[in-house]
C-alpha cells in the first residue's frame, strides 16, 4: 500500500462528511395552499353565522372573502386557459359560484369555491414534493474529493470537477467522489444507495466503485472512469428528472371528460338564456331559469362522486399504515394489472442476521460457543456483519468472554485475544483462501442456503462457519399471493443482489420471473418495457436505486422503515408500519373506491338529468331546484363515506378485516 493511504491517520484529516439538511417545501410555502386555507377557514365562520339566521352583515362579508381567496387563482388560470382556446372547469365553477350568489345562493357558491381550491392545493403539493425528491438525489452526491497529485501531496477539489483519469484518495467513512477503479486499498463499501445489496461489499485493487457509495474503514487509491455528470448517481437524478416529466398526466377519471362537459354546460346555459328571450320571454324569467339550469347542471355532486370515496379510502389505509399521497393515487392503485418487486428492504427486512451456525465436528464448540466466541472478538467492530452476529448473541443472552488486542484488517477480517487464543472472523476467501475438509463444506453449505459465510479460526484453525443473511418479511409469502390473486400474474422480482441469493429468496415466497443485478437504468427499462405492452405496474421498492422505477411505473409504493427520504418522496403511497402485506390491501381498497365512484357518477347523473329536463320542460322552482341538487350532493357523500368502515379493509395475512 502507498504511503499515501497511510496518512489517513493524520489531525488535519476531515471526517466524514455530515449528512444534508432534507430540503422539503413546507405546505404553507406553497401560495396555492394558502389561499386554499384562507378560503376553508373563512367557509367554516361564516357558516354556522348562516345557518343560525345571523344578520346578514356578519356572515356575508366572509363569504365574499371565501369567493376572493379561494376562487382568484383558479378563475385566473381560467381566463389565461381561455387565450389558448381551452375552457377549464375550474373558471365555470368560479361563474357558476358567482351566478349561485347572484340569485341568492351564496352559500352554494362558496362550497364550490372550496373545493375547488383545496384540489388546487393538493396538486400543487404532489408537484412540489417529486421536485423535493429530485433535489434530495443531490444530497447523495459528495461536494468534494480528494485529489493526488503528481508530486504526491493532495488538494480539495469540488467533485464536479474532477476529469476522467484523476487520481484521488478516499478515506475511511467517506463517500467516494467519483465512478472509477481501485488501484490501491483494501475496504468495504456500501453501495446499497446504487445497487440495493443489503451488506457492504469488498473492495480491493481493478473493483470498480461508484459516486455516492460509503467507504468503510479502510482507505481507497480510486483512478476516475466516467466525467462526474455521467456517474451512476447523476444518471440516477436524470431518470427520476425524466420519468416524473412524463409519466402520465395526474388526473381523476372526472377530470377527463371536463372539455366536453364544461362546453356542453356553456352552450346549454347559454341557450337556456337566449332561446325564450328571442320567443319574447321578459329578461329576469329567463336569466332565473338560467341560473337555475347553472345551479341544478353543475358538477358539484359529481366532484363529490369522486372525491368522498377515495378521500375515505385514503383515510382507511391511513389508519393501516399507508400513506396515499393523493386521491389521483388511491384512484390509480386500483387500475394496476402487473406487480414488480425490489427484495433488500422490501421482500426482506433489510438488516442482516444470524440465520445459521454451524461448529465444525472435533472442535468441541457448541453454536452458543461458537456464537459467543465470534461476538467476543466482533463486538469493537463496527461492520454489519460484526453487528449482526454480536446482536445475535445478546438475543441469545450469551455471556460474552473479555477480548484483547483487537484489530481489524478492511476487507480480510477481525482479530482478538480470547482466553489466551488468538480468535479470527471474517471472509472464507480471505482468511484460508485454500479451504478443504469440513470448514469447505460449511461454508458452501451456507452460500447454497444464500448466506455470507463468515469464518472463524482459534489459532489458525477453523472451528466453525457462521451464516449471515437478510431475513425474509414474514407476510412475504401471502403478500405475493394476494397480489397474484388481484393482478392474474405473478410478481417480478427486480433485484441488484447476486442472482444466486435473488433466485433462492424468489422460491420461497412463489416468484418465478427474477431479474438480478440490476442497476437503476435497468429497473427502469424492464418498467418502460412492461408500460409499453400497456401493463398498469406497481412497482414497491424503498432505496435511492429504487427512486427511478418507481417514478417511471404507473403507480410506486415505498417501504417506510427502511425506505430512503429519495424513495419516500418519490412514491405515491407510502408503508409506514412496514407490513408488506398492506400492499394487497391498500389495492383491493381502490378497488372498492372506484366501485363507488361509479355508482356515485350513476346516482350523480340521475338527477342533474331529471332536474335539467325539469328546468327545461317545465318551471323548475330554485328552492326545489337547490334541494335536489344538495340532496343529490348528500347522497354520493354519504355513499363514498362507507369506505370508512373497518370493514372495508381486508388484509391477506388475517384472512379478512384487520
Amino acid at each position: 500500500m502507498s504511503s499515501v493511504l497511510d496518512q489517513r491517520a493524520a489531525p488535519a484529516v476531515p471526517g466524514p462528511r455530515p449528512a444534508a439538511a432534507r430540503r422539503r417545501t413546507r405546505v404553507l410555502a406553497l401560495p396555492e395552499a394558502r389561499w386554499a386555507l384562507a378560503a376553508l377557514v373563512l367557509f367554516l365562520v361564516a357558516l354556522p353565522l348562516e345557518l343560525l339566521d345571523a344578520p346578514v352583515w356578519t356572515w356575508a362579508p366572509l363569504f365574499a372573502a371565501t369567493y376572493v381567496t379561494g376562487g382568484w387563482e383558479p378563475g385566473w388560470a381560467g381566463l389565461k386557459a381561455l387565450k389558448d382556446r381551452t375552457l377549464d372547469v375550474d373558471l365555470l365553477m368560479v361563474v357558476a359560484a358567482l351566478g349561485a350568489a347572484a340569485i341568492g345562493q351564496v352559500l352554494d357558491g362558496a362550497l364550490l369555491i372550496v373545493i375547488f381550491a383545496t384540489s388546487g392545493a393538493l396538486e400543487a403539493v404532489a408537484t412540489a414534493r417529486t421536485a423535493d425528491s429530485v433535489r434530495g438525489l443531490l444530497d447523495l452526491a459528495p461536494v468534494t474529493a480528494t485529489r493526488l497529485l503528481s508530486d504526491g501531496g493532495e488538494e480539495t477539489v469540488a467533485a464536479q470537477d474532477l476529469e476522467v483519469g484523476d487520481l484521488i484518495l478516499v478515506r475511511p467513512g467517506e463517500r467516494v467522489g467519483a465512478d472509477g477503479q481501485v488501484l490501491d486499498g483494501v475496504s468495504d463499501v456500501d453501495q446499497s444507495t446504487i445497487t440495493g445489496e443489503p451488506l457492504p461489499v469488498a473492495k480491493a485493487a481493478g473493483d470498480e466503485v461508484f459516486a455516492g457509495t460509503v467507504n468503510g474503514t479502510g482507505a481507497l487509491r480510486l483512478r476516475v472512469g466516467r466525467d462526474p455528470s455521467d456517474s451512476v448517481i447523476a444518471r440516477i437524478v436524470k431518470m427520476v428528472e425524466a420519468a416524473s416529466e412524463t409519466k402520465a398526466p395526474t388526473q381523476l377519471f372526472i377530470e377527463k371528460i371536463e372539455q366536453r362537459y364544461s362546453i356542453g354546460m356553456v352552450i346549454a346555459t347559454l341557450a337556456v338564456f337566449a332561446i325564450p328571450l328571442a320567443f319574447g320571454s321578459a329578461l329576469q324569467p329567463a336569466l332565473l331559469r338560467a341560473m337555475t339550469f347553472m345551479i341544478v347542471a353543475s358538477p358539484c355532486a359529481v366532484v363529490l362522486s369522486t372525491m368522498p370515496p377515495l378521500l375515505s379510502a385514503i383515510a382507511n389505509a391511513g389508519r393501516h399504515g399507508v400513506l396515499a399521497k393523493s386521491a389521483v393515487v388511491m384512484e390509480r392503485l386500483g387500475e394496476v394489472d402487473a406487480v414488480a418487486l425490489d427484495k433488500t428492504g422490501t421482500l426482506t427486512e433489510g438488516t442482516p442476521r444470524v440465520t445459521g451456525i454451524r461448529p465444525l465436528p472435533g472442535t468441541g464448540l457448541s453454536e452458543d460457543t461458537l456464537l459467543a466466541l465470534a461476538a467476543a472478538a466482533e463486538h469493537p467492530s463496527e461492520h454489519p456483519l460484526a453487528r449482526a452476529v454480536v446482536e445475535a448473541a445478546r438475543e441469545r443472552r450469551l455471556p460474552l468472554p473479555e477480548a484483547l488486542d483487537f484489530s481489524s484488517v478492511p476487507g480480510r477480517a477481525v482479530s482478538a485475544t480470547i482466553g489466551g487464543h488468538t480468535v479470527q472472523v471474517g471472509s472464507p476467501g480471505r482468511l484460508l483462501p485454500v479451504a478443504t475438509g469440513p470448514e469447505a463444506a460449511a461454508v458452501a453449505e451456507s452460500e447454497d442456503a444464500g448466506q455470507t459465510a463468515v469464518l472463524v479460526l482459534r489459532d489458525d484453525t477453523p472451528v466453525g462457519v457462521i451464516g449471515i443473511a437478510d431475513r425474509l418479511r414474514p407476510d412475504a409469502a401471502v403478500t405475493v399471493a394476494a397480489l397474484t390473486e388481484l393482478t392474474g400474474r405473478t410478481p417480478v422480482l427486480l433485484t441488484g443482489d447476486n442472482a444466486r441469493a435473488a433466485r433462492r429468496l424468489a422460491a420461497e415466497v412463489g416468484v418465478t420471473d427474477v431479474r438480478a443485478g440490476l442497476l437503476p437504468q435497468d429497473k427502469v427499462a424492464a418498467v418502460r418495457q412492461w408500460e409499453s405492452e400497456r401493463r398498469k405496474v406497481l412497482f414497491i421498492g424503498d432505496g435511492v436505486n429504487d427512486a427511478p422505477a418507481l417514478a417511471a411505473a404507473h403507480t410506486g409504493i415505498a417501504m417506510g422503515k427502511a425506505g430512503s427520504d429519495l424513495a419516500l418522496e418519490t412514491a405515491d403511497a407510502v408503508v409506514v408500519r412496514d407490513e408488506l402485506a398492506t400492499v394487497p390491501a391498500v389495492v383491493s381498497l381502490s378497488r372498492a373506491a372506484r366501485g363507488l365512484v361509479t355508482q356515485n357518477l350513476v346516482i350523480a347523473g340521475v338527477f342533474i338529468t331529471a332536474l335539467v329536463a325539469w328546468d327545461l320542460i317545465a318551471t323548475l322552482p330554485l328552492p326545489l331546484g337547490v334541494a335536489g341538487h344538495e340532496g343529490s350532493t348528500v347522497i354520493v357523500g354519504l355513499n363514498g363515506l362507507r369506505l370508512l368502515r373497518e370493514a372495508a379493509w381486508k388484509n391477506p395475512v388475517r384472512g379478512g378485516t384487520a
